[in-house]
């Protein structure tokens, strides 16, 4: 069952909302972490205060991007399958037009 959704569409339902979170997410942890402290002593710790807040908001957009994916793809319909008898499962044909597939179980 194929939704009539654009593809930029389907994008931008993913990393608008995820932008938006990662956003908010960078404003509250660098105000309660300071990344002087947090990159002390790492091969890190010579970054500016701009360059860490842009690696932790790409951080943080990639993770909130990834469970944005997700949740999407764990939001769709399953295909159910129906019972016929005994250790026997049909499902229906898919979309290509194959045939049901019947498995023994």
């Amino acid at each position: 069952m194929e939704r009539d959704i654009p593809r930029i569409q389907q994008f931008s339902a993913i990393l608008w909302p995820s932008f938006l979170t990662s956003a908010f997410a960078t404003i509250v942890f660098f105000s309660l972490f300071d990344h002087v402290h947090l990159l002390a002593g790492s091969a890190f710790a010579d970054l500016s205060r701009m360059g860490a807040y842009t690696v932790g908001f790409f951080m943080f957009w990639a993770l909130t991007t990834a469970t944005s994916i997700l949740t999407c793809y764990y939001s769709r319909p399953c295909e159910k399958a129906k019972q016929t008898g005994p250790g026997t499962i049909t499902r229906g044909s898919d979309r290509h037009g194959k045939d049901d597939i019947k498995q023994a179980m």
